[in-house]
């Protein structure tokens, strides 16, 4: 079964969903949004791609990333 994950939504939300996430971004350099406390104030707004953006992460290699680990990411145009 293929795990989606919608990009529009919070950090949160989706590790809440999928708790190994928070794994898969902290390899990626997303080290401070997966402590417990960032996950649950800014993880509440922040999304993957404005995450990648502001640490400057290509969202390329987030998507393989997660592809390698069985997810399938969804874009809605617009949206970050």
């Amino acid at each position: 079964m293929v795990k989606t994950i919608d990009l529009s939504r919070p950090i949160h939300d989706i590790c809440i969903e999928y708790p190994e996430v928070a794994g898969i971004m902290r390899e990626l350099g997303f080290r401070d949004i997966t402590k417990p406390g960032m996950l649950n104030t800014a993880g509440r707004f922040m999304t993957i791609p404005k995450g990648a953006a502001m640490k400057g992460i290509s969202l390329d290699i987030i998507k393989e990333a997660f592809k390698k680990e069985g997810f399938e990411l969804q874009e809605r145009r617009g949206s970050q």
